[in-house]
C-alpha cells in the first residue's frame, strides 16, 4: 500500500493534484479542502489510501493521517464507495463524521450529496461502533490558545460545496459569534447548524 506521498506539487485541478514523486508524477484525488491548501510549485506531502480495482489503480490522498483512516473506515459501511466517502470528508472533517454517526445526526449526513436518509440510518447503524469516539470540542473552544475545531469543519464543508476559500473564510467569520454563544452556554457549536447560517449568510450579500 502506498501510504503517504511527497514532492513538488506540479499541478492542482478541481477534483485532484499531481505531486511529482522521484521524477514520476503521481495524480492524487483529493477533497476540495485538502486541495485548498495545495499550491503548484511548492513541496507537499499527503496521506494516501490506494484503492485497487480490476481495472484501476487509484490513489486518494489527504491532509492527515486521520483524514485517511475515516476515509477507509466509511468505506466498510454497506454502499459506501471511495468517491462518496471522499464526498463526506469534502462536506464534514473527521471530527464531525465522527459526531455526526455518534450522535445518530441524519441531518448532518443528508447534507452530502449521493446519501438519502436510508442511506444516512443505515451508515450510522453500521458505523457507529466504527469510527471511535469524536473529540471534544467544548473544552477546545474554551481553551483561548486552540482553534476552535467548528471553523475548520464549516471552512471545509462550504469549500467542498463549491464556495471560495475567501468566502469561506468570510462565512466562518459571520457565523462566529453563534458558535461563541453555545460555547458560552456549556454547548458543543453544532457543525451542521452553523453550516446552514454560514450558508444564509453567503446568500444575503
Amino acid at each position: 500500500m502506498i501510504a503517504s506521498v511527497a514532492g513538488q506539487v506540479t499541478a492542482v485541478g478541481a477534483d485532484s493534484a499531481v505531486v511529482e514523486v522521484g521524477g514520476v508524477g503521481v495524480l492524487v484525488h483529493c477533497a476540495p479542502g485538502t486541495l485548498a491548501g495545495l499550491r503548484a510549485g511548492e513541496p507537499a506531502r499527503l496521506s494516501t489510501s490506494l484503492v485497487v480495482r480490476e481495472d484501476s489503480l487509484t490513489l486518494y490522498g489527504f491532509a492527515s493521517d486521520d483524514e485517511r483512516a475515516v476515509f477507509e473506515l466509511l468505506q466498510t459501511a454497506s454502499g459506501v464507495g471511495p468517491r462518496l466517502a471522499l464526498a463526506m470528508l469534502a462536506v464534514h472533517a473527521p471530527n464531525a463524521l465522527r459526531m455526526a454517526v455518534a450522535s445518530a445526526d441524519l441531518k448532518a449526513l443528508t447534507m452530502v450529496p449521493g446519501i438519502g436518509q436510508k442511506g444516512a440510518q443505515r451508515i450510522v447503524l453500521e458505523l457507529k461502533d466504527r469510527l471511535g469516539a469524536p473529540a471534544q470540542v467544548v473544552g477546545a473552544a474554551l481553551n483561548g490558545g486552540a482553534r476552535p475545531p467548528w471553523r475548520d469543519q464549516v471552512h471545509s464543508g462550504l469549500v467542498g460545496l463549491g464556495y471560495s476559500a475567501r468566502d469561506a473564510d468570510e462565512a466562518v467569520a459571520a457565523v462566529a459569534p453563534e458558535a461563541d454563544a453555545e460555547v458560552a452556554a456549556g454547548r458543543a457549536p453544532q457543525v451542521a447548524a452553523l453550516l446552514k447560517s454560514a450558508l444564509r449568510a453567503l446568500s444575503v450579500r
